[in-house]
């Protein structure tokens, strides 16, 4: 892995064409930006975020699903169908 800064990447065509992953850092502020990813590893890396957005995604629906179980149905009302 490559560490550099943010302005050094903007002023250099040469970290585009690497086959590793960049760590991008805030040069002024010492701060951690993020990642850049080589399109080497782009299929890697699609299925890495693919499986966290599948897990954000249970967990909202179980989340979703217990609210629903916890919500009465009162007269009048009607059941969603959700157990």
């Amino acid at each position: 892995m490559i560490e550099t800064t943010l302005s050094k990447m903007r002023n250099s065509s040469n970290f585009f064409k690497t086959s590793e992953i960049i760590h991008i850092l805030d040069g002024r502020k010492k701060e951690e930006i993020g990642f850049f990813v080589p399109s080497t590893l782009k299929d890697e890396f699609q299925k890495f975020i693919d499986k966290i957005e599948k897990k954000k995604k249970e967990t909202l629906l179980k989340k979703i699903a217990k609210a629903q179980k916890l919500d009465p149905v009162g007269d009048g009302s009607v059941d969603d169908g959700i157990l």
